[in-house]
Order: C-alpha cells, then sequence, then structure tokens
C-alpha cells in the first residue's frame, strides 16, 4: 500500500512539464508579436519561429525545466539531438540555431532570462547551392505550355508571365492586388519579406496576358461568390489563391512542357539570372528581387557560366 500511495503522489513527467511549458508560454507569445508588429517579419517566418520555440520548449520541458532558463549546455544537447536524433539537415539546424539566437537575445533584452546561453554560440554554415535555372528555351516552352482550353488558362498565362516578368515570390504574387497594378506607369508595387515594398517593371508581354485574365476572366470568377475581392488572382471559387494553389498548377503545367518539377522560386532565380546575362547592373537586380543584402544576389553571378566566361575572355590580358 505505501508503495502504491508514494506512486500515486510521485509527480507526471507531464506534470513536471506542465510549469516550464507555462513559463515560456508568455516568453513565445512576447517574441512573436514583437517579431511581426516591430520587425514586421512575413507570416510564414512567423511560423517558421514558432515551430521551432514549440520544438525547443518541448525538449526542455521534458527535463523538467523551462527554456527561458536553458543554459548553454542545453542549448548544445538539443543541437546535438536535432542532428543525430532527429537527423535534421544542417540548412535546417542552421535555421533553428539563428531563430534561438534572437528569441534568447529578446529575452535578455526584456527581463525574461539573466543571460543569453547563445552569446558565444556559432551558427553553423550550410553550404551553399547554386539555384536551379531555366535556358531561354525551356522558358519559353513554359510560357507556351499553358492548355489554352483549360477554363483558367488566361489566369494561369498571367501568373506564369508574372512570375517570369517580376522575380516574384509565390507569397508575394498570391498577395498582390488590384490597388498594386499601376499599368499606366508599366510597373506593380510588391510588399516583400519584412513588409518592405519595391517597385518592378512588369513588360509588355506580362501586361498584356495580366489586362486579358483581368478583363475576361476575372470578372466571371469574382461573380462565384458575388463578393468584392481586391486580391488580383481568384481561384475557381472565387476565393484568393495561395501559395499551394501556385505551386499545383505550375507543376501541372511544367510537365505538359516536358520540364522537371518547376517551383515558382525556380522562374524567380531564371528571372534573375537572365538579366544578369543580359548585363544587367547587379545592384539593380538586388533591388528588383527585394533583397537587403547584395551577397544574396551574388549567388546568381555563379550560375550564368557563360557570361563569365565572355567577361573573362575580354579583360583577362592572357584570354
Amino acid at each position: 500500500m505505501g508503495a502504491a500511495r508514494r506512486r500515486d503522489h510521485a509527480p507526471s513527467a507531464a506534470g513536471a512539464a506542465a510549469p516550464a511549458l507555462s513559463a515560456d508560454r508568455t516568453a513565445l507569445n512576447g517574441f512573436l508579436t514583437y517579431s511581426e508588429m516591430e520587425l514586421g517579419l512575413a507570416k510564414n517566418t512567423l511560423l517558421a519561429y514558432r515551430l521551432d520555440l514549440l520544438a525547443f520548449s518541448a525538449f526542455c520541458a521534458a527535463g523538467g525545466a523551462a527554456a527561458v532558463r536553458a543554459d548553454t549546455s542545453t542549448i548544445g544537447r538539443y543541437l546535438r539531438h536535432l542532428q543525430a536524433g532527429r537527423n535534421m539537415r544542417i540548412a535546417s539546424i542552421v535555421r533553428h540555431t539563428a531563430t534561438l539566437k534572437m528569441f534568447f537575445r529578446f529575452c535578455k533584452t526584456r527581463g525574461l532570462c539573466r543571460q543569453d546561453p547563445t552569446e558565444l554560440l556559432e551558427t553553423p554554415r550550410a553550404w551553399k547551392k547554386l539555384p536551379e535555372v531555366l535556358g531561354r528555351d525551356q522558358m519559353n516552352a513554359l510560357l507556351k505550355a499553358v492548355d489554352t482550353a483549360h477554363p483558367l488558362a488566361q489566369r494561369d498565362q498571367a501568373i506564369i508571365e508574372l512570375f517570369y516578368a517580376c522575380g516574384l515570390r509565390a507569397s508575394e504574387l498570391a498577395d498582390l492586388t488590384l490597388h498594386d497594378l499601376h499599368p499606366d506607369l508599366g510597373v506593380i508595387r510588391v510588399l516583400g519579406k519584412g513588409r518592405k515594398e519595391r517597385i518592378v517593371p512588369i513588360g509588355k508581354p506580362a501586361q498584356a496576358a495580366l489586362n486579358v485574365y483581368l478583363a475576361k476572366l476575372r470578372p466571371r470568377l469574382l461573380a462565384v461568390k458575388g463578393l468584392p475581392r481586391q486580391e488580383v488572382f481568384l481561384s475557381r471559387s472565387g476565393r484568393p489563391v495561395n501559395r499551394i494553389v501556385l505551386w499545383q498548377r505550375l507543376a501541372r503545367i511544367s510537365n505538359a512542357a516536358g520540364l522537371r518539377h518547376i517551383h515558382p522560386h525556380t522562374i524567380r532565380h531564371t528571372f534573375a539570372t537572365h538579366l544578369l546575362s543580359g548585363g544587367a547592373d547587379l545592384r539593380v537586380v538586388q533591388e528588383l528581387l527585394g533583397h537587403s543584402n547584395v551577397s544574396t544576389t551574388q549567388i546568381y553571378t555563379h550560375v550564368d557560366s557563360d557570361r563569365l566566361r565572355n567577361v573573362h575572355r575580354r579583360h583577362h590580358p592572357r584570354p
């Protein structure tokens, strides 16, 4: 009976973890609110931060501790757990590490922890992979692969033309509104990561495809629900398209073109590479892509090997 009584009164793992999880909740919510309201980070970034920190909080709570009380040894064990226990790729570990560094920097400045256990932590470096890009012939094949008999063909054509003409991210194109279109000036207004605004030229082929969609198909899609919508691109049901829809449509069209599975970001990479191969200035491409740092844009200079060879041949004393 005594043993049974002791077992009945022994704290369970869940009971020990509950106070730890509760202690982290305030810090987590405060950090996410700060990241959204003051830093203006994108929804997808906030979601990644939340998932990363919930995983870290659960790891700490399993040992009966709060994440905000973690020390350097706890951080080390967690990173080893990600690598060995979860077999996580180095790129994902880099992201988790960056999340923890931002979180603890926030907690220290707000007095939620006494010291920052990540202050001396070196962020592991992931190998930089060269982005996949399409050749000019492949890009032309993709632009011509939209099935004109498909009921949403005019929308899909406008989407691919805009991706290629403006180098947009999938979320940027999905969030595009009628107020962002300025056909009289030949530009569109894009709201990118961190709510940063940029102006991007659209080009005549993309503008023509967009005009056809806006004049002929969008009014019919808008009438399905009968509700006013400011988003440019709508689904068959009259709702705004999302990133998943864009990925799915692009995958089907790329398959029809006989290409590998093409993602929206592949076209964004292609946009940048083709501009640079045509002689565009790197700083201009940086501005068009919405990159905060030119080092992010420089990767495209390594992709266009033909341009590099031509520059070397023209300017090296012994070509």
